[in-house]
């Protein structure tokens, strides 16, 4: 383990320094958030403002207390890595808490209704009876949209509208709704899952009352004055293209004319925006109460806020690096069969390959209080610009004018959808212009802007 390499860091998710032993509750807290998280080390004699090292008296006397700490005022029991690391002629104790298998851990003298904590940012957090819930879920390997609604029967769920919403994609059959977990068997009854009333319920409020999201326009850098505001309540599906229409309306456009065409250039890539709301409804915690998913449009950047902070086990910078866990299987599945999203991961990386691309920097993401939030600034830090397999795009279409989708996705080697996210970035930057009879015609095909 390397000190000189944690000392530079800041406190977060999973890292923290306490000055002494003299404050043992506090440390023990600390476990047990990092132990129903996604881990974390807690470094004894170091100070937490300026990171100095002061080092702790007697280090293998307070290693062990440390350890008969943990191993009596903790439930599950757990034992974490405990390392004594000299510091020029100090030593400094590493608590080293893996990610448990056993969540949620509390503190046994407060029990598990007012011991289990949660580390959110560098604070950890008392959970609440929402979150407990959660933790044991990641145990049982159920998710919360997977849980049958005995009270419920299958005439509950809206199957017309299931089946107009995936005919684009294929015929959707009434045996598909078990395969895709809309419905399951409960008690010899086929019964809607919560996921599938989220999805398709004809009364999906009544059940989920907070599964819509509340879109904002305000005046200015804060909410003291608003200027447009919408509820959007239809189906997730229908709702991710109501938002983005609010935020298109709310947000500044130009349009670049080139002989006959005209395209029209957006202030923020709308092909980020999408992906934020598309996983906000897919990863959002409908377990939580009083909390819809919030999209809030400044003069300066746009907030999409979803309830939940990211599932047990995962950071901010596993993330970023394509890592993910789904907390809604069964709403994950079916906007994966609908192609509204790609493989698992994949869409925080193309959210912010799409800003870089637009010349406006990545997006920030970051979790607060009992929810995820992502941030796009509006403000441009250099000019757009088009990647290496952008260039392939426009080299094809200097070639051959004209190209479909499709054979733009074979000549690139992506998927078609992936393909219609580097051809929508690329109309937004105004360096290729569509030519069909509507967006969603099926023959559209694809130009070079004349400069």
């Amino acid at each position: 383990m390397d000190l000189a390499q944690l000392l530079q860091q800041q406190e977060g998710k999973t890292l923290e320094f306490k000055r002494d032993l003299s404050s043992p509750d506090k440390i023990m807290r600390t476990v047990v958030a990092f132990a129903n998280g996604a881990g974390g080390t807690v470094l004894i004699g170091v100070e937490d403002q300026s990171r100095h090292v002061i080092g702790v008296p007697n280090p293998t006397r307070a290693e062990e207390q440390l350890a008969n700490l943990i191993c009596d005022l903790i439930q599950p029991r757990l034992i974490p890595d405990l390392f004594i690391l000299p510091w020029r002629k100090a030593a400094v104790i590493a608590v080293v808490v893996h990610p448990s298998a056993l969540r949620p851990h509390y503190l046994k003298a407060q029990g598990i209704s007012g011991g289990v904590y949660v580390r959110v940012g560098s604070t950890n957090r008392l959970a609440d009876p929402a979150q407990i819930e959660e933790l044991k879920r990641f145990v049982s390997r159920e998710t919360y949209d997977e849980q049958a609604l005995p009270e419920l029967n299958s005439e509950a769920i809206d199957f017309p509208v299931a089946a107009e919403l995936f005919a684009p994609v294929r015929k959707l059959k009434l045996t598909d709704l078990k395969t895709l977990a809309i419905t399951k068997r409960h008690q010899n009854r086929e019964v809607p899952t919560v996921g599938g009333m989220i999805l398709f319920g004809r009364n999906r409020l009544v059940v989920s009352p907070d599964a819509f999201i509340k879109a904002g326009r305000f005046d200015g850098l804060d909410k003291s004055r608003i200027l447009d505001s919408a509820d959007i309540t239809s189906y997730p599906v229908r709702a991710v293209e109501e938002v983005l229409a609010f935020i298109q309306r709310n947000i500044r456009h130009s349009i670049k004319i080139a002989g006959l065409r005209s395209v029209e250039s957006w202030d923020y890539p709308l092909v980020a925006l999408r992906e934020a709301v598309t996983n906000a409804v897919v990863h959002s915690d409908y377990a939580l109460r009083g909390a819809p998913i919030h999209v809030a449009v400044y003069d300066d950047r746009i907030e999409v806020d979803n309830p939940g902070t990211l599932p047990p086990g995962l950071t901010v910078a596993e993330i970023r690096q394509g890592i993910s866990k789904l907390r809604n299987r069964v709403i994950a599945r079916v906007f994966h069969e609908l192609h509204l999203i790609e493989q698992w991961g994949s869409g925080i990386q193309r959210m912010t390959r799409a800003c870089l691309e637009a010349g406006l920097p990545e997006p920030k993401l970051e979790e607060i209080g009992t929810g995820f939030r992502v941030t796009f600034s509006g403000v441009r830090i250099q000019p757009p610009r088009a990647n290496d397999l952008d260039q392939q795009i426009l080299d094809a279409l200097r070639r051959t004018p004209g190209l479909s989708v499709q054979k733009i996705a074979t000549m690139i080697h992506r998927t078609t959808r992936a393909t219609r996210d580097r051809l929508a970035t690329l109309t937004a930057n105004g360096l290729i212009t569509p030519v069909g009879s509507g967006p969603r015609d099926p023959r559209k095909v694809y130009y070079l802007m004349k400069q």
